[in-house]
């Protein structure tokens, strides 16, 4: 099952080596010269977190790719940006929600 998490392997300057962690445990990072062995410490690591967390009957993350998603969030946003994108949107002669959808898949 630690195949199926999150996993990112990026150059540390700071360490001078790769450092390689996983979104769905936060707290783990794994250090290697190579990213290849980055990726196979980490995915060892999480491994093995997962097979304590089993031992001592605790709950174990569920991978991002595993989760359902409704599609839907809310964002409190300032009156003043609420009422620019509302003219926007009218402007533009889409929803609310089709202009902000669109302008978060342009970033």
């Amino acid at each position: 099952m630690s195949n199926h998490y999150s996993y990112r392997v990026t150059w540390s300057a700071e360490d001078e080596e790769y450092v390689a962690t996983c979104i769905e445990f936060p707290s783990l990072s794994w250090l290697a010269p190579t990213q290849d062995e980055a990726l196979r410490g980490m995915t060892e690591l999480v491994h093995s977190v997962i097979a304590d967390l089993e031992m001592n009957n605790e709950p174990i993350p569920t991978p991002i790719s595993r989760r359902e998603f409704s599609g839907k969030f809310n964002v409190r946003i300032p009156p003043t940006l609420h009422r620019e994108l509302a003219e926007t949107a009218a402007e533009q002669g889409v929803s609310l929600n089709r202009l902000v959808s669109d302008r978060l898949a342009r970033h």
